[in-house]
């Protein structure tokens, strides 16, 4: 069957990722989009960008995968985070218990590889979103806004090191610096959190860099590093006045928006590695 005649399944989480996910694959020639959206998380407004939409509670594992299995949807992508609350907070069915039950260790690439497997097992693949979004993706040579400097490349080359480290660990893909030290390391909490952490330990003068990467064999079926202007707005609220992102490897979202942000607050985006 033709890719783009055959139904496209989206299992959204919030944010403005599957809002933009929708409208891509639509103008890339997609016919058919079938969504499992989830209370608390989803943006309403998806229900405008496709054919269907499906409600269910996080944790409802067993009716995501019938909603697409019997809506002959054989191909799906995740786009979207859930909250990281919402997870501990979730009341999962038998199957997703089952599946929790027998995760060594629980992180995001560990339980969201799990699901793929349970969706392959019921006959709907899990794949990657980023066909329709690669243009979307900083790549080697972009800049946004000012051009940085010679501390602040600094600061982003350390900053970049690290990250790619952390992330290795399983620990974070965010860290903030300002003057050679490591203020903040993304853990749990969020992108967000670590950007507000490491502002305020930066001190008055704010003046810190962040960056944000993606693991070592990462696996963007359901974990694509994402910026948007709300990541614009976050860091220059915290004093932070640069984010380094991973080339080739970063969304970047809402991009209009993006520009604005940064002019107003004399920003810039950088895509790393530089050389």
């Amino acid at each position: 069957m033709n890719e783009t005649s055959e139904a496209l399944g989206i299992i959204a989480g919030n944010r403005s990722l599957p809002l933009l996910f929708a409208r891509e694959a639509r103008a890339q020639g997609v016919k058919r989009l079938v969504a499992v959206g989830y209370e608390g998380e989803t943006d309403p407004a998806l229900e405008e960008l496709v054919d269907e939409l499906i409600w269910l509670r996080v944790g409802q594992l067993t009716r995501t995968i019938a909603a697409f299995a019997k809506r002959g949807v054989r191909r799906c992508v995740m786009v979207g985070q859930i909250t990281p609350r919402n997870l501990f907070q979730m009341r999962p069915d038998l199957r997703a218990m089952t599946l929790l039950l027998k995760l060594r260790h629980k992180h995001a690439h560990s339980l969201f590889g799990a699901v793929a497997e349970e969706l392959e097992r019921a006959g709907v693949k899990l794949i990657e979103p980023t066909p329709w979004l690669r243009r979307r993706m900083p790549g080697r040579g972009f800049l946004l806004g000012r051009k940085p400097t010679p501390e602040e490349r600094r600061d982003l080359e350390l900053g970049f090191r690290i990250a790619k480290e952390i992330s290795r660990l399983e620990i974070g893909q965010t860290v903030v610096v300002k003057d050679g030290m490591i203020l903040a390391v993304e853990a749990f909490e969020g992108t967000d959190r670590c950007l507000e952490r490491g502002g305020e330990l930066a001190g008055p003068k704010g003046g810190a860099a962040a960056v944000k990467v993606a693991k070592e064999n990462h696996d963007m079926r359901f974990d694509i590093p994402c910026f948007g202007h709300q990541t614009i707005e976050t860091c220059a609220r915290a004093g932070i006045r640069i984010l380094g992102v991973e080339r080739d490897k970063t969304l970047m979202l809402e991009e209009e928006e993006v520009r604005a942000a940064v002019k107003k607050h004399r920003f810039a985006v950088v895509a790393l590695p530089e050389d």
